[in-house]
């Protein structure tokens, strides 16, 4: 038997699960859920209407948040020459070639997003196992694969993230902190949703979202009427 905190239950009786709310009014509710002692992060699940067996209907893309994602994110640089310097002034935490490629291939993952240039990416290719199955796998659709190492740092330090749905049809972002303004999260959040329905694949009849929810870290999920 599932037992629910007395923390849950306070928060449960500040909505209704049958009901599904406006993005503003979500984002409002957040505010009347009891706080725990860390800032918790706020993040929009999607269930999507597509065959995930059909390799053309799987949804992946990127999104500049204009208020950034309020966490402090790690970015690790695999590059070489000229380039390295370019990194180092545009604010890369980590940054080298063979000798960061080894240092990750036993076991050092402190880092939360990965940049390479192309030049890189055939040596790269030997962390794919590792990097793959936590989402860090560098891409040129993502931007994080680029000649410009610079402007790929800004942009993720910017707020950019990225969203690939996954093999239950769902995608799961962050939108910003419990923290932030009301008017900050509603902008991030509506951001997210434009980017998402932006990149409907052509083969999906009718609309790509089926259910949306926001939740913070620790709280419940609202339903959101889109």
């Amino acid at each position: 038997m599932v037992r629910t905190s007395k923390r849950m239950k306070n928060a449960a009786q500040q909505f209704s699960v049958d009901r599904a709310y406006s993005l503003k009014e979500a984002i409002e509710s957040i505010e009347k859920f009891p706080k725990v002692k860390f800032d918790e992060t706020v993040e929009l699940h999607f269930s999507l209407n597509i065959d995930t067996k059909n390799s053309d209907q799987v949804i992946r893309g990127t999104v500049v948040l204009p208020h950034g994602t309020g966490k402090s994110v790690r970015i690790a640089v695999f590059c070489k020459g000229e380039q390295e310097q370019k990194a180092r002034e545009a604010g890369a935490d980590l940054i080298g070639a063979e000798d960061l490629i080894e240092k990750v291939a036993k076991g050092f993952m402190d880092f939360d997003v990965v940049i390479a240039t192309p030049d890189m990416m055939r040596d790269l290719s030997k962390l794919g196992k590792i990097l793959g199955p936590r989402g860090l796998m560098p891409t040129p659709k993502a931007g994080t694969v680029s000649a410009d190492v610079a402007k790929a740092i800004k942009e993720v330090k910017a707020g950019k993230i990225e969203f690939k749905s996954d093999k239950q049809a769902g995608i799961h972002v962050i939108v910003g902190k419990r923290s932030f303004a009301k008017e900050k999260l509603l902008d991030n959040a509506s951001h997210v949703i434009e980017a998402i329905n932006h990149v409907k694949p052509a083969s999906v009849k009718g609309n790509l979202l089926k259910n949306v929810s926001l939740s913070t870290t620790m709280g419940p999920g609202l339903k959101v009427a889109i």
